[in-house]
Formats: structure tokens, C-alpha cells, sequence
């Protein structure tokens, strides 16, 4: 299986290619582009809040169920163009050592992979973001964000120069306070693009994010209003795909398949002319 170079510097990284999935469909001819994002809760099925007592073992140890769930999850997959994952094990006893990215890369046949490692607990844990791709990025950079250890985005850039498409994954704090540091520091690393995706679990409203925080000046549109946390009876809209005001929204939904304790959510964007099939690298 192929993936990106694993480094925890920011800076460009070269994607390898897992050669046995590159004639898996890259960017629609129509220049849709199909997205996701998901916190997987490394393959944990919550379905009440009593489960978060009676289930927390699963997150030191391994049990029988993670694998189909991860299957569920890599067949949910296969409809989408790039994800992002949140929450996904890198690889520890709690997985059964299997890096859970790169397994759902290969459920979904996805060519490109990344696996950004946030706190590495050795042999116990290896909490981490995902990004999988049908399209090979220009460009990627890991990054760490402010405020405790624990928390990362990762950028990834297809095309070039200003008209470039800049997507951030991220998975952002709890606190407000640290939320907003984090969100300025990402704020910087788009703010020459004119078009953004940023997408992950962001732990906080749309509103919050479009009217209260550094993304605040940006036009970014928020699409997406259903509830996705917690996944038996959803109350919180936390997980979200932003978009710039230059991409034209197709579809929107919060998938209803309660595999996690958050539901996954999922957009499809048709590109500006600037980013149509002929300047996007597609696999062939």
C-alpha cells in the first residue's frame, strides 16, 4: 500500500502510489468533486452515552467488532473523491496494530494516503488524522496546531499558484480559547488561496466558526445544518466541510450510519473553470 512520506515536519512531501488501486476513478468528467469527513472513533460503536463507561476499554485494547466496523466505514468510502479522518488509530494494541488510515485506503481503494500522527502513545495508542485521495496532491504539509499536544491539520494543495484547490483537514480543540488560536494559525495558511475547503471535526457550531472566529472574514459558507454528535440522537452540528464562496455546492448530507459516536458528513462540490479536469492531475 502507497502513502505519503511520513514526516511530522511541515513542509512538501512527495505522495508514493500504491500502484495495485490507480485505476480507481479519479475527478468526475464533469468536474464534481465528492467529499468527506469523518471521526471514526478508531472504530469504536457508541450508541449511548452509558457506552462511553462500558466501551472505554476499547480504547486500550483490541475487540471483535473494530474490524467490521472499519469495513462498514471502507464501504461507505468508495462514493467519495477525498476524506478525511478523524480519530483513526496509526497502528497499537488498542487496533490490533493495524494502521487504520492505510486499512481504510485499501477498503475504499484510494491511491493516495496520509496519516498525520497528533499524540503517540507507543504500543497503546497512536491517535492520528487521515487524509485519502483519488486525485495526487501538488503539495502536502503536516501540522501540528497551537495549544496542548494532540491536535493537527493537514494541508493538501492540488493545482497551482493562487487559483490552486487548498484543502484542510483538521480535528480542533475543545476549548474556545485554544479553539481560536487554532483557527488563526490556520487562517494564516489559506489566506492567499481563492478557493478552500477546510473540513474535519471542528468541535463547535457553524455559527461560531463563520461569525465569532478568525475565519470570520473569509465568506466561507457553511452548508451543512443537521446534527452529527452524538450519532444515536444527534443535538450538535461539530463536524463540518466550509466551503470558499468560489465553489458551487451540488449536495450536502449527514450520512445517517451510526458506526461511530459522530456521523460522517458529505458534500459535493462542482469546481470553478480555473480547476476543471484539465488542470487537476486524475488517475489514469
Amino acid at each position: 500500500m502507497g502513502r505519503f512520506r511520513s514526516t511530522r515536519s511541515v513542509g512538501l512531501h512527495q505522495p508514493q502510489v500504491n500502484e495495485h488501486h490507480l485505476q480507481a476513478s479519479g475527478l468526475p468528467a464533469d468536474g464534481r468533486l465528492r467529499l468527506l469527513s469523518f471521526n471514526i472513533q478508531v472504530g469504536i460503536s457508541t450508541e449511548r452515552y452509558r457506552h462511553y463507561v462500558t466501551r472505554s476499554w476499547q480504547h486500550l485494547l483490541p475487540h471483535n467488532g473494530r474490524a467490521g466496523n472499519l469495513q462498514k466505514i471502507g464501504d461507505l468510502l468508495n462514493d467519495f473523491d477525498l476524506v478525511a479522518l478523524q480519530e483513526a488509530d496509526g497502528g497499537s494494541l488498542r487496533s490490533g496494530f493495524v494502521n487504520q488510515v492505510e486499512h481504510l485506503a485499501q477498503l475504499g481503494a484510494f491511491p493516495y494516503w496520509y496519516q498525520q500522527l497528533n499524540r503517540n502513545l507507543g504500543r497503546f495508542a497512536q491517535h492520528s488524522n487521515g487524509v485519502l485521495s483519488r486525485l495526487k496532491p501538488q503539495h502536502l504539509e503536516d501540522h501540528p496546531l497551537p495549544g496542548p499536544s494532540g491536535r493537527g491539520a493537514i494541508l493538501v494543495r492540488f493545482g497551482e499558484g493562487a487559483d490552486a484547490l487548498i484543502v484542510v483537514m483538521m480535528h480542533l480543540a475543545l476549548g474556545s480559547k485554544t479553539r481560536a488560536r487554532q483557527l488563526a494559525y490556520i487562517r494564516e495558511l489559506i489566506g492567499g488561496y481563492r478557493h478552500q475547503i477546510l473540513m474535519g471535526d471542528m468541535n463547535t457550531h457553524a455559527n461560531d466558526l463563520l461569525d465569532h472566529s478568525p475565519l470570520r472574514d473569509l465568506g466561507l459558507i457553511a452548508p451543512q445544518v443537521e446534527a452529527t454528535f452524538p450519532s444515536w440522537r444527534p443535538q450538535r452540528c461539530l463536524d463540518h466541510i466550509l466551503l470558499s464562496p468560489s465553489l458551487t455546492l451540488e449536495r450536502v448530507e449527514v450520512l445517517a450510519q451510526p458506526i461511530s459516536d459522530h456521523l460522517p458528513v458529505a458534500v459535493e462540490i462542482r469546481l470553478p473553470d480555473a480547476l476543471t479536469v484539465d488542470t487537476l492531475p486524475v488517475l489514469s
